[in-house]
């Protein structure tokens, strides 16, 4: 398809591309007042607060042989993500990056990643996602660009550009930045995007240089200027391009540091909050959408329906990993978190950045009745879990990778050779090194797997509205065991979870008076009103409890 024949208003509302390989700087066109015209996805209206898979698409499967996972791979394992209960998917970048790896440094905000496919290949997982209903949502990056693109190209190239102050610019070296041990602000003349070493170590530039951008994430990646209406509102037709085509929703990335002040006032600014609300409110505009932020200063703020609705609740997956790992004290951190926080916020156990932690698996060391605990401790609190790909079977990290990459290794499918991720001589990356067992043909085939355990607890949450969208009340902490209620009108779930190697006794008289045992199915081999150890439970309650 040639593009150049596209009016640009067009283009924003019929879906019609720029090509990644010649992009031309897009003209910003506010077209706020455009009414939504969104293509029906036929999902349930609650979607949203079942549990979502967060996928890696380059190491999710591979289905052309290049050892690079893609859309159609993806597409191809949506029976496997319907088995397992999820109702709603999280890809990261799938637009076209510098990287082409992590995704988070774009070139163009329209266009599919390379290696990932093609449009057509995106509307067609969609497609086929909402047959199984499943909703899908992409990362978005509101923040910054890579250096290669065009708009950043243009500014960089030309002072007098109508690109430059699309960017955060200063003739000259700002000083008394610190944001994470680096000067975030770039001498563009020394293209220190192609520094091989720490940013810490980038040699400073001569006293009279002049021209510096800023970069919150680094040289590679420069902060638009969300200051300029101009800029903003070309990332909110953007936004609706996507939207457009059918896509349910957004997980907006870095959102408090849209703008940063000064070098003391840069990160979470009133700024930043702001223009996280307008995109909020855009993306809401289309019926049934979902909007979740990353927002590691403030998150309970950031879940507010004042800013963005909801928002990782980054905390909580620390608490429950010390806890199943015997820190006592942090049993009542867990019972607490969401007495006080927005139950719209999102949960998980682990991510794509190391930051958050290793693979459950290595973190555990591989002891399933923990793991089990773990994944039971978030899948049956309030929130809206996040399931970060290859978590339900054990997946094991590349622990010999830098950086984040022993995170994010491919998806081990079954015991063949590269797990069945790809056809090809090699993947892109390292396989797991505990493939042989804990991969999905193996954890389908045994009826006490991981596989199973998340399965079933995404089937009871699915079954019991309570634990989708119900009450958290009645807490009790008492040493290591954690309880509570989950209400939904005339529903009443205790769930009980022990943190301990030892069976516990469950002190709850409403158990006792007239509870029926709906999770696990398996008879426990203890006498009633006594938790397994490391062992979770969760009771119906009668009417009128």
């Amino acid at each position: 398809m040639n593009p150049r024949p596209c009016l640009i208003a067009l283009a924003l509302l019929t879906g019609c591309a720029q090509t990644p390989q010649q992009p031309a700087p897009p003209r910003a066109v506010d077209l706020s007042a455009v009414a939504p015209q969104p293509r029906p996805s036929g999902l349930a209206t609650d979607w949203h607060q079942g549990a979502f898979m967060e996928i890696f698409v380059r190491a999710y499967q591979d289905s052309d042989g290049d050892g690079v996972g893609d859309l159609r791979g993806l597409t191809s394992r949506l029976d496997y993500l319907k088995e397992l209960g999820v109702t709603g998917l999280w890809l990261m970048p799938v637009t076209a990056s510098a990287d082409h790896d992590h995704g988070y440094a774009t070139t163009d905000f329209r266009a599919i990643e390379r290696d990932y496919g093609t449009l057509e290949d995106f509307d067609e997982l969609l497609r086929q996602a909402h047959a199984r209903g499943i909703g899908v949502i992409i990362d978005y990056v509101v923040n910054h660009s890579s250096h290669e693109h065009p708009l950043f190209q243009a500014a960089r190239a030309d002072p007098q550009s109508p690109h430059r102050d699309w960017f955060v610019w200063s003739e000259e070296a700002p000083q008394g930045w610190d944001i994470w041990g680096k000067n975030p602000w770039y001498w563009a003349a020394a293209k220190p995007w192609e520094w091989p070493g720490e940013l810490k170590d980038l040699p400073k530039p001569p006293p009279d240089a002049k021209g510096h951008y800023f970069g919150t994430f680094g040289p590679h990646m420069p902060d638009f200027n969300l200051k300029k209406a101009e800029v903003f509102n070309w990332h909110l037709s953007n936004l609706r391009f996507w939207l457009n085509r059918g896509l349910d929703g957004f997980r907006l990335d870095a959102v408090p540091h849209l703008v940063e002040n000064n070098a003391k006032d840069w990160n979470d600014q009133p700024e930043s909050r702001r223009l996280t609300k307008r995109l909020f409110d855009a993306i809401s505009a289309y019926p049934g959408r979902y909007t979740v932020c990353e927002a590691t200063a403030e998150p309970q703020a950031y879940s507010r329906p004042e800013v963005c609705g909801s928002a990782f609740a980054f905390g909580l997956e620390r608490a429950i990993l010390q806890a199943v790992q015997g820190k006592a004290e942090t049993v009542g951190e867990i019972g607490r978190f969401f007495q006080t926080r927005p139950h719209r916020m999102a949960t998980m156990l682990a991510n794509h950045d190391i930051f958050a932690g290793a693979r459950i698996w290595d973190q555990l060391q591989g002891d399933e009745a923990r793991y089990k605990l773990a994944a039971a401790s978030y899948l049956l609190q309030p929130g809206i879990p996040f399931i970060y790909y290859g978590e339900e079977i054990g997946l094991g990290g590349v622990t010999q990778l830098p950086g984040d990459g022993p995170i994010r290794g491919p998806m081990s499918w079954d015991g063949s050779a590269n797990a069945g991720f790809t056809r090809a001589a090699a993947p892109f990356r390292p396989t797991a090194p505990n493939a042989a067992t804990q991969n999905a043909a193996a954890q389908r085939a045994d009826p006490n797997s991981l596989f199973h355990h998340y399965r079933g607890l995404l089937a009871l949450r699915q079954q019991q509205r309570a634990l989708r969208s119900g009450s958290y009340e009645g807490v009790q902490v008492e040493g290591p065991v954690l309880s509570y209620l989950r209400r939904s009108g005339g529903e009443t779930l205790l769930v009980a979870l022990n943190y301990s190697a030892q069976p516990q006794s469950l002190n709850r008289p409403e158990r006792d008076a007239r509870a029926v045992r709906v999770w696990p199915e398996a008879a426990p081999s203890l006498p009633a009103g006594v938790l397994p150890a490391w062992g979770a439970q969760v009771w119906l309650l009668e009417p009128g409890e």
